[in-house]
């Protein structure tokens, strides 16, 4: 086994390729998504779920993911994962049918899940002096970053130049490589003794799984429909399992304890609101600027750009300057506030609204909105995080991101849906024009949905939160993306 210290950069790179691949994967698919939808038949609500397979699956088992890596050892649980995730892609690009690409998505989210916590902890244990890693974990970072910012250029010019299949293909060389070269490169870490909360992973997953089921059913069938109440139903109690299984478990994947501040139960809170209002926008606009304004996928997702490129730019540089001056809250109310604004302005669009006048306004907003918010809020939530707690609350973060933005998406989904049922039809349109406004009017109603959970969000900060000096510094610090994958 080759010293460590001697391949370290390898095994940084080993480290950021897995991270790059997880993360793009969250916001790839957005702009092949009308592609995926004309090709495999999908409805326009149960289109969602091409998103929401794979970041129900990722968030809800996230958590367990952390446990197996503790108990499996993490070089183990990447390995693991990273094949999952790579026999995943393949399936689902070359999947015939809408079931086999559902199903190949949520293999990938388990697969992401079972890596991705063993990322960071194996560069941790690889870099350990201090300059090291934070340069380490500064590269990190940024990686993360670029890789749900990325990941809308690169499924727009994939699926332009080639197929949204190869969106799912080019997972799969990069995949090989990893496992080829994990085994040889990668440091073994120590295994701890436990056992696994399966029964509290899969009560999480499947309950929240149920509920979206039932909002995106709702859309197409009612809300009084037999299987939309049995979906409710069961989704509660699912969670409500959940919650019991979580307290009386000696290791759980999630601890309740972590719930019994305030700042903190307010935090998670904020970011299920800003995670359904953004992947929600990104679903959204997506259909948007390639079924209205007509543009292909990679100008669609050069579309983006400015929004990906905010989203990156203010949080090392505006973000801490403004925590410094104004403290932790003011900024994360600034934040939601740009969030809440540009969702307003999205529920103006029709099918005559033009990019640059009625979306690229809104876009940026959320890009700066983001930017602002995500920082101290995360460092909000672990501030008073005890030691032998910060693991389990970082990966919390990001879970309930995933989730709320499941959940979120869902919701809009069925405002989306039904405002595109009961659109007006337009005197002498033809079909495609009438098409075009029945998309607008369920975007611009949908935005709507966006702006009730920012200021629910809003509300939450403003009355939840208290206003601490003690919070700036952790804030100003923590450069991490949306934990919702944003």
């Amino acid at each position: 086994m080759p010293s460590s210290a001697r391949h370290r950069g390898l095994i940084l790179t080993l480290v950021l390729a897995v991270q790059l691949m997880i993360g793009i994967d969250i916001t790839v698919m957005n702009m092949a998504l009308p592609q995926i939808q004309e090709e495999l038949n999908f409805s326009p609500t149960g289109l969602s779920w091409v998103l929401n397979a794979y970041t129900l699956a990722y968030g809800g088992l996230l958590l367990l993911g952390g446990r197996m890596g503790d108990i499996l050892g993490y070089r183990r649980a990447l390995i693991i994962g990273i094949g999952l995730f790579t026999i995943a892609s393949l399936l689902g690009g070359l999947a015939p049918n809408a079931w086999l690409l559902l199903v190949a998505r949520v293999a990938q989210g388990v697969g992401g899940a079972l890596a991705a916590p063993a990322t960071l902890a194996l560069v941790v244990s690889t870099f350990r002096k201090d300059e090291e890693r934070n340069r380490a974990l500064g590269i990190f970072v940024m990686a993360s970053g670029l890789g749900s910012a990325g990941g809308l250029l690169l499924g727009g010019l994939l699926t332009d130049a080639v197929s949204w299949r190869w969106v799912l293909l080019i997972n799969v060389p990069f995949g090989l490589v990893v496992c080829l070269l994990a085994p040889k490169f990668l440091p073994i870490t120590r295994v701890q003794g436990g056992r696994f909360d399966a029964g509290g992973a899969f009560t999480a997953t499947l309950g929240t799984a149920a509920l979206v089921y039932g909002f995106v059913h709702a859309a197409e069938a009612g809300w009084t429909e037999p299987v939309t109440i049995g979906a409710f139903v069961v989704g509660v109690l699912l969670l409500a399992a959940f919650v019991a299984i979580e307290a009386a478990h000696t290791q759980p994947i999630l601890r309740l304890r972590l719930f019994a501040d305030r700042d903190r139960s307010g935090g998670f809170l904020v970011f299920v609101c800003s995670g359904a209002a953004m992947f929600g926008s990104f679903f959204l606009l997506t259909q948007y600027v390639q079924g209205v304004l007509g543009l292909s996928p990679f100008r669609a997702g050069v579309a983006f750009l400015p929004m990906a490129l905010l989203m990156l730019a203010v949080p090392p540089r505006i973000t801490p300057w403004l925590v410094n001056r104004l403290g932790a809250k003011p900024t994360m109310l600034i934040g939601l506030t740009l969030i809440l604004l540009g969702m307003a302005w999205l529920t103006q669009v029709t099918a005559d609204t033009a990019y640059l006048s009625g979306v690229l306004g809104p876009m940026m907003l959320f890009g700066a909105g983001v930017g602002l918010l995500n920082p101290p809020l995360t460092g909000t939530i672990l501030a008073s995080v005890a030691p032998k707690d910060s693991g389990a609350a970082s990966g919390a973060v990001q879970a309930v991101g995933m989730i709320g933005g499941s959940v979120g998406t869902a919701m809009l989904v069925t405002i989306f849906g039904t405002a595109i049922n009961n659109s007006t039809p337009v005197p002498g349109a033809d079909a495609a024009r009438q098409a075009n406004v029945a998309l607008a009017d369920g975007v611009a109603a949908a935005c709507l949905g966006g702006a009730a959970f920012a200021l629910a969000g809003i509300l939450i900060v403003a009355i939840a939160i208290r206003s601490r000096k003690a919070d700036a510094s952790p804030a100003a610090e923590t450069n991490e993306p949306l934990a919702s994958g944003v």
